[in-house]
């Protein structure tokens, strides 16, 4: 199974989500994280620590993708459209990272057309970085996503401290000590279930 992230905006955890969801599919089979960002934002979360599978660039991927049963692709950010049409036709599911707020929301939109425009169908919208409540943005968000017929993520990922200090240490959140770095990675196991849930639906 290969699974791109992909954002449109930057802020947005896009190589957050690339990092946690490996680390989920990981508890289960062999995963390895491409990264495919000219930054190697992966790379160097990886170095800083240990992460639980294995990253290599774009250029290394070929040598080693048999040896994994999942894939997950940390994309450059703000891809044009071409890479689009090819980001959106090579994998089994994108994944799009935004943010709760007008500007991540107004990007996403037009990110949301352009897919549409090249009849790509197989990706899902992930809000991430979800004030608390009271604050209603995520509720707000993904109704108003809902309302245009965006397919979303019933999962939310809340805005903790612990993923900063998951980046610091190298690792994932699972393992950074933090009082709310707990429902971190529940966020993201609700992420990656989902994730093996459409991946199974698609194989049916």
């Amino acid at each position: 199974m290969v699974i791109t992230v992909a954002s449109f905006k930057g802020g947005v955890g896009k190589t957050t989500t690339a990092v946690h969801v490996a680390a989920y599919l990981q508890s289960s089979a062999g995963t390895m994280l491409v990264d495919g960002d000219p930054n190697r934002s992966s790379t160097e979360w990886g170095r800083r620590g240990r992460l639980p599978f294995r990253v290599v660039t774009e250029r290394e991927a070929a040598l080693h993708a048999r040896e994994y049963e999942h894939i997950v692709i940390d994309t450059k950010a703000r891809p044009e459209e071409e890479d689009l049409k090819e980001l959106a036709r090579g994998c089994h599911l994108l994944v799009i990272p935004c943010t709760p707020d007008p500007l991540s929301l107004q990007a996403l939109r037009l990110t949301i057309q352009a897919l549409h425009s090249i009849g790509a169908e197989r990706y899902r919208v992930l809000l991430t970085v979800v004030p608390p409540r009271p604050s209603r943005d995520g509720e707000d968000a993904r109704e108003m996503l809902a309302s245009l017929g965006v397919p979303c993520f019933q999962t939310q990922v809340r805005r903790l401290v612990a993923f900063q200090r998951a980046v610091l240490e190298g690792t994932t959140v699972k393992d950074v000590d933090d009082p709310r770095s707990a429902a971190g990675w529940e966020d993201y196991c609700g992420v990656g279930k989902e994730i093996l849930e459409a991946a199974t639906r698609a194989a049916a």
